[in-house]
């Protein structure tokens, strides 16, 4: 009985090692695509990453998003949120406007000029991705997003 209960607690200490050097690993892979991805970006089009996060996000939205809603989709504060759009609005690329019936409230949404501009960079930063990540079979690929999909489920389930 001892050497089971003792083979148990190893076998444990080494999921939970091998769940840690996961961990690690997938912070370490993020951060070395996101540190390509980020100067791809400066380089080409002398945009940073927060940036092109809020171009994709208002992309999405067909009629914009108040401030907001724009910074609960990004996970980042309004205050973050508010000088990254000034400068999307003073390069033409996004506009804001009021909110009938809200005072405090501001819409933004992509200009004529930023749909374009956006859907060339998209593009681009598709294939870089693919690119940066060019070692991965499809298939697994398929199998980290749906491992991934269930640990951030778990998360916000919790």
């Amino acid at each position: 009985m001892v050497r089971s209960s003792s083979s148990h607690l190893a076998a444990a200490a080494e999921t939970r090692k091998t769940r840690l050097r996961l961990w690690l690993n997938l912070l370490r892979t993020t951060r070395s695509v996101e540190n390509a991805l980020r100067e791809e970006m400066r380089l080409s089009y002398d945009q940073t990453l927060p940036r092109f996060e809020i171009l994709a996000t208002l992309e999405r939205s067909e009629n914009g998003l108040r401030m907001s809603a724009l910074s609960e989709q990004l996970l980042v504060s309004n205050g973050n949120v508010t000088g990254i759009v000034e400068r999307l609005v003073q390069d033409g690329l996004v506009e804001r406007l009021p909110v009938p019936g809200d005072k405090r409230a501001t819409l933004v949404r992509l200009t004529h000029k930023g749909e374009a501009v956006f859907a060339e960079m998209a593009d681009v930063h598709e294939r870089w991705v693919n690119d940066l990540l060019g070692s991965v079979a499809p298939e697994n690929a398929q199998s980290l997003i749906d491992v991934l999909t269930k640990v951030r489920k778990r998360l916000q389930d919790d």
